[in-house]
Parts: C-alpha cells; structure tokens; sequence
C-alpha cells in the first residue's frame, strides 16, 4: 500500500508589481537639486542574442542649451562616473542630483564609442516645486521594508551607491538580524546594486520566500555581514495518499480540497469536497449532498 505526504507554502505569496527605476511623477525634477539637462537609461548591449546590463548609463536625451550639450555630451554617449562615483543606473545620477546644489563643476568620465573622455559639467539649480515627491522604494513581502537609494563614503573609500533603510513595517524580519531605520545596506549576497529599487528588484525576483540572504550593512561604527532570514509563509500538507485508505488533495489558489475514505474505484464510502465557499459529500456514491454556494440535493438510485 502506497502513501506519500507532500508540504507546500500555508498562505501565497502576495503578487506585486515592481516599478520602473524612473517614475513619472507629473512633474519635471521631482525632488531634485541639480540639473545637467540629461535623459538616461540603463546601458544595455547592443546583442540581441545576449542581452545585458553592461557599466555606466547611456544618454538618451541631451536638452538643447542645457548643461551637459554645454559640456559636449551627445546622445548615446556612456556616462561611467561622476566625480569618480560609479553611475550604473539612472538612480544612480539621480542620487547626486537630489544632493545640495554647488556651483563647482561636477566632473563626468564617458565613453563614446571606443573612447573614453572627460568633461566638466556645471549643473544647474532647480527651485523646489510642489506636488509629490517619493520617499522611498517598499519590498511588501521578502523584507517588508523600505529602501532610499542614495550615496555614502564608508571608512573613508570612494563614495558608493546603497539603499538607506527608511520604514520597517510589520513582520519584517531586519529588526531581527539587529538591522534598524536608516542603517544602509551595500550589497545583497556580495554583489552591490545601484539603487534601491534594483534591490527590490533582486529581493522580489531572485529568492524564494522563506530563504535567505546576506546583506553587507553600515550602521554608522562599521562595516557587517548580515543573514537574513526573509519572510516565511508557513508550511501546510497539501497531500496526503495512503493508498485506497485516503485520498486527501488541497489547494490554495483556487481555495479548495477533497477527501476520499476507501476507494473502490467506482465510489468511495465516503468523499469530500471543498470548492470556495462550496462544500459536497457523497455516501457511497448513493446519497449526494452539498453546502454554502450549492443546493441541498439527495439523490437515491
């Protein structure tokens, strides 16, 4: 006699959706400081056969008379650094755009085509507007937390991107590995990232609920290693087969289950289902019942 038992997650993952790196807030410059009067994106190959993100940020708009076409930027230049900080993803520049405005020249390394060049951008000052202004990138369900993407100088190296811990909601499971608001995290399982929504990103699409991660945080006083145990839905049988003895089957989506006591190939002594808010019993395949969204029948044959 045969029999076999399997486990699965006791509550779905919540399904969401992950914004854009760039939002469209219904205004120009949402919360930045500084203009270079650039539109950016991240720089993919050119391999339609291969695709993927190579370093720096490709110019896909240079606004006439601004800044950077003052500069001598062109559309589909590569922007590799500003003032030596790696700019990997457009978060990356907006980051240093939403720093204090200064009048000094910010210094841009780019590539064009197989050159690599220099040139000084003076950026411009934008004055704040109203209207909404993001305050940080939400993971609802590995960390349960929110992120800022920003830029720091850690133990005196050069500046380098991170997502800065903003709101800690409940469950999350960071107060637990001592990880607290506005501690920065650097890099998820040794790898950094460039923003704080590539972070979500990486969090939502590459791990599994339940998993874990290593996260490098700066507390202010130094730089750890941290695992984290992400969110974990429980476990419930979802089957269970002794043979003819017992048949019993769940499922979460759609929400139901079944339960059949001696089979005998034709009938069963007695079965159960569960559909919704619908329930059905049969007594030897003879008397048939059923509850909730169905109608009370009994059928004698």
């Amino acid at each position: 006699m045969a029999s076999c038992a399997v486990v699965e997650p006791a509550r779905l993952a919540p399904a969401i959706n992950l914004s854009p790196e760039q939002l469209s807030l219904g205004r120009g410059n949402a919360g930045l400081l500084v203009d270079f009067g650039l539109g950016l994106a991240l720089n993919e190959s050119d391999s339609l056969a291969a695709v993927e993100i190579l370093p720096g940020v490709r110019v896909v708009e240079v606004v006439a008379n601004g800044p950077a076409d003052a500069a001598g930027i062109r559309v589909g230049d590569v922007i590799l650094t500003i003032d030596e900080m790696e700019t990997n993803s457009p978060d990356a520049v907006l980051a240093i755009q939403r720093t204090n405005y200064r009048e000094a020249p910010y210094t841009f390394i780019l590539r064009r085509d197989t050159a690599v060049l220099s040139t000084s951008v003076t950026g411009r000052e934008i004055a704040l507007n109203a209207g909404p202004e993001e305050l940080y990138r939400i993971d609802p369900v590995a960390t349960r937390a929110g992120y800022r993407g920003g830029v720091i100088e850690v133990s005196g190296q050069a500046p380098r991107g991170g997502a800065r811990v903003m709101a800690l909601f409940s469950g999350s499971p960071l107060p637990a590995a001592g990880i607290g608001e506005g501690d920065w995290i650097l890099a998820l399982d040794g790898a950094g990232f460039g923003s704080a929504q590539e972070l979500v990103n990486r969090l939502s699409r590459d791990h599994a609920p339940g998993g874990e991660v290593l996260f490098d945080v700066w507390d202010g006083s130094g730089l750890r290693r941290v695992e984290v145990e992400l969110w974990d839905p429980g476990r419930r049988v979802s089957e269970v087969s002794l043979g003819p003895v017992l048949q019993y089957r769940s499922s979460l989506d759609p929400d139901s289950a079944s339960l059949d006591v001696l089979d005998l190939w034709l009938f069963s002594v007695y079965s159960y289902a569960r559909n919704e808010g619908e329930r059905s019993h049969s007594i030897l395949g003879l008397i048939h019942f059923s509850t909730g969204y169905g109608e009370l029948i009994e059928e004698v044959q």
